[in-house]
């Protein structure tokens, strides 16, 4: 597990930045936590980093999901907020994002369809500062995260 201090937007990004090259088809970032903390700001960078070029990344919020077509993988930003029971994964294209990376908000309405290899973000406000935490589920995400 690694912790970052993010003590602004430029170091949610900064972060994200240093992510985007140990990433891989077929990986999986779960972001936790709760309203405001900067899921969607990481997402976008993260986003930006892998696509080469500013991107416009609107939030997944009301389309529950927004696809990229990477240049090295597609991408699948997901928002399973509104999701009513865990099933409605896949009518999302759940099945779609082994092929790529899945990027998914509010991860804990997947229920059991949540892989369990994976990569757990969880972000967090404490005081006047925000606080990432990595932890890696499976042992290629360690081997990847000692590069960060």
């Amino acid at each position: 597990m690694q912790h970052f201090d993010l003590p602004s937007l430029d170091a949610t990004t900064a972060l994200a930045k240093k992510l985007a090259p140990l990433l891989k088809a077929g990986d999986v970032i779960a972001l936790h936590g709760g309203l405001g903390v900067g899921k969607t700001t990481f997402s976008r960078a993260l986003i930006t980093a892998l696509m080469g070029a500013e991107t416009e990344v609107p939030s997944p919020t009301y389309t529950l999901v927004q696809t990229y077509d990477g240049p090295a993988f597609p991408i699948f930003h997901m928002d399973l907020y509104r999701l009513e029971q865990p099933e409605d994964v896949f009518e999302l294209g759940w099945d779609e994002t082994q092929d790529g990376l899945a990027l998914i908000e509010w991860p804990d309405r997947a229920g059991a369809h949540l892989p369990a290899w994976r990569l757990d973000l969880t972000l967090e406000i404490l005081g006047n500062t925000r606080k990432a935490t990595l932890e890696p589920r499976g042992e290629d995400w360690q081997t990847r995260l000692n590069e960060l």
